[in-house]
């Protein structure tokens, strides 16, 4: 069977998408990405075939400037960029440009099931004009199957002017796609499916399955101290691919000067952003660039992080306690599910200073509550079915 895997290019988007990929690469699948920008290049180093489907443009690139500075319109651009900028937000530039070169890769790989992340557009476009079958891919943590009102607050992927407008410029009609399944890949406890649960969606009818959340960062050769028992705590401090870029790093200031006063060891990955306005970092600081959280999260007992969702999902995969500093979009909503289930705590990145970060996490360190309530949720995912078994499942209803 051929399979095309359609996301958009943003860590968090795309990399929680790898593992299925592989998965049914290794069930002797042909797969094809269809992605761009930076994301092309990084799921290629994972080991997969990729058709960069925006090329000669950087789709990012252009994100940021729309949310960050509101750049103002270009007179020359597509009608569709102008309606995404104005009523879609970030995702609807992705499904302005990526539509059309996802169909395109598509037709000529001879895609007989399209996969797609829920937030991406493209996806289940590229779908209905292909006339192939469709499986969404949950891959937000803050995402219930149980709560769609996120479509309506966030983007509607299926209507709105936009996408009537890519309709109708593409030729692709009104037929919705034909979703055969879409994937809950969430803990049951923290708003998932259990393994012997199905949950029917009431927009088309169609049921969601649960998965296993497997976490992909990245490959590395791994540092020698990696593999080596911390003598003291070790707690890992990210704010992931976006939030350096939207708003700097200087949050990173007083989570840095908390930790550098406690008997701890700091993990401090902060990707390539410039860390030159910080300072001198305190002596148990070890920053590390970007090294993928899966690397070293094992021997963590404490993640402090931003609240992006691949991040938030991570530490429940390994049974790590976590302090959630909100920044935007759906991390207020991912700190609040890490409260509610007990694995974690959260506080306003805004007011939050040297002494709270101090009791926050000597919490999430002394208090045994936090790293019962991690263990028990990893125990419940790795319950669930596996990326390997849910591209079987698809598979077989496809026969």
């Amino acid at each position: 069977m051929k399979i095309l895997f359609a996301s958009a290019p943003g860590y968090g988007l795309t990399l929680p998408l790898i593992p299925v990929v592989w998965a049914a690469r290794a069930a002797g699948h042909e797969v094809l990405l269809a992605t761009t920008a930076e994301i092309a290049e990084v799921s290629a180093r994972a080991g997969l075939p990729v058709a960069d489907v925006f090329p000669g443009r950087d789709i990012w690139t252009d994100l940021l400037a729309t949310v960050k500075d509101g750049a103002a319109p270009d007179p020359d651009e597509p009608e569709e960029y102008r309606l995404a900028r104005r009523h879609q937000g970030p995702f609807g530039l992705f499904t302005a440009a990526m539509t059309a070169g996802t169909i395109e890769a598509g037709r000529a790989f001879g895609a007989d099931l399209v996969v797609y992340p829920s937030d991406h557009g493209a996806g289940p476009l590229a779908a209905a004009a292909l006339g192939a079958p469709a499986l969404e891919v949950g891959n937000r943590i803050s995402w219930s199957a149980r709560d769609t009102s996120w479509r309506t607050e966030h983007n509607d992927f299926l209507g709105g002017e936009l996408v009537a407008l890519m309709r109708e410029k593409l030729g692709i009609g009104d037929a919705p796609p034909n979703v055969i399944a879409r994937i809950d890949p969430r803990a049951p406890s923290m708003g998932g499916l259990r393994a012997d649960e199905e949950h029917v969606d009431e927009r088309d009818g169609a049921p969601w399955w649960p998965m296993q959340f497997v976490p992909y960062n990245g490959g590395s050769v791994l540092p020698e101290w990696v593999l080596r028992k911390p003598d003291r705590p070790r707690v890992a401090v990210t704010l992931g691919t976006v939030v350096p870029a939207m708003t700097g790093v200087s949050s990173l200031k007083v989570v840095l000067d908390a930790l550098g006063g406690m008997d701890v060891e700091v993990v401090l990955a902060a990707g390539t952003a410039d860390l030159s306005e910080l300072g001198e970092f305190p002596e148990n600081v070890r920053s590390v660039g970007y090294l993928p959280l899966s690397v070293f999260l094992p021997g963590c007992s404490a993640i402090v992080h931003h609240g992006g969702s691949g991040t938030t999902a991570a530490p429940l995969f390994y049974g790590v306690p976590q302090l959630v500093l909100p920044s935007f979009a759906d991390n207020p909503m991912s700190a609040e599910r890490v409260v509610e289930r007990g694995v974690g705590l959260s506080h306003d990145p805004s007011t939050v200073d040297v002494a709270t970060v101090r009791k926050l996490v000597s919490r999430l360190l002394e208090e045994e509550s936090f790293r019962r309530a991690a263990e028990e949720v990893l125990r419940e995912m790795r319950g669930q079915p596996s990326p390997a078994e849910v591209v079987a499942r698809a598979v077989a209803v496809l026969r």
